[in-house]
């Protein structure tokens, strides 16, 4: 069962921070006394305390978001200075490569570092087993094939992002889906959630032509109404459909979640 830690008081032993100075990861009272903070200011509290867990030498899985794209400007930031030296970074699409590559920080695939040390990503929804829907951002294939890879896997969220059970925020949960007889898929896959009142809907660009993935596929987004019931059995009968690639339920892989909220930042951990 997860259990929540103050994240300025304790650091769980497999997550231990680096010897930067204490200042680095001190949350300070002036931030946490603020009348209201923004959601990018959640943000970035929680992918700061994240990047306080990364040391010189270790490869990394770089995630892809908004809230990914602070600890990505995090690294980059410590790398110019000095504090982290010898960081690889293995990027989970073309946006984070490029933004990556963009503050010199260096980068490499799986092809040629097949076990990272470290991933640090985002999250859409985070259930309290830490199980995850990811993939609004439309990243999912390449973010799960790293973050498979990583001994461990940093989850930062702000506390909008805490659900009772995967689904529930009624916001979109993706699947990459190929392009050929695309809705073919999208008829099957609202078929196979019927029950709890699921929508399907091709993914559209702003200019209504359909979203292209990084690794050149569609994604039909799911509405559910009610929370999915059995994750890893809706997980396995997604990924049994024939043009299915990948789906945005992300179980099992999650090491610790970092939540940036009105009352701090805290870990949770299994």
């Amino acid at each position: 069962m997860a259990a929540a830690v103050a994240a300025s008081l304790f650091s769980p032993s497999f997550l231990r921070p680096s010897g930067r100075s204490p200042a680095a990861s001190r949350l300070s009272i002036k931030a946490l006394s603020t009348p209201v903070l923004t959601q990018d200011d959640l943000k970035k509290l929680a992918a700061d305390k994240a990047v306080d867990y990364v040391k010189s030498g270790m490869v990394l899985g770089l995630g892809t978001g908004s809230t990914a794209a602070f600890v990505v400007d995090k690294l980059g930031s410590l790398i110019k200075s000095g504090q982290l030296t010898d960081i690889v970074g293995v990027p989970t699409s073309k946006r984070t490569q490029e933004q990556a590559a963009a503050l010199g920080i260096p980068l490499s695939t799986l092809d040629d570092h097949p076990r990272i040390d470290l991933a640090i990503d985002g999250a859409d929804e985070v259930d309290p087993n830490l199980d995850l829907v990811k993939g609004r951002g439309g990243a999912l294939l390449r973010e799960k094939m790293v973050e498979a890879a990583s001994s461990k896997f940093v989850v930062v969220v702000d506390e909008s992002k805490l659900v009772t059970g995967l689904g529930g925020s009624g916001l979109a949960m993706p699947v990459e889906v190929v392009q050929f007889c695309w809705n073919y898929n999208l008829v099957r896959l609202r078929e196979l959630f019927k029950l709890e009142g699921c929508e399907a809907k091709l993914r559209l660009n702003a200019d209504g032509k359909p979203y292209v993935t990084d690794n050149s596929n569609f994604i039909v987004d799911l509405y559910f109404e009610t929370p999915i019931k059995d994750s890893f059995a809706a997980g396995k009968e997604i990924a049994a459909l024939e043009g299915v690639v990948e789906h945005g339920l992300f179980l099992g892989l999650t090491t610790a979640v970092i939540i940036a909220g009105g009352s701090g930042v805290t870990v949770k951990t299994k």
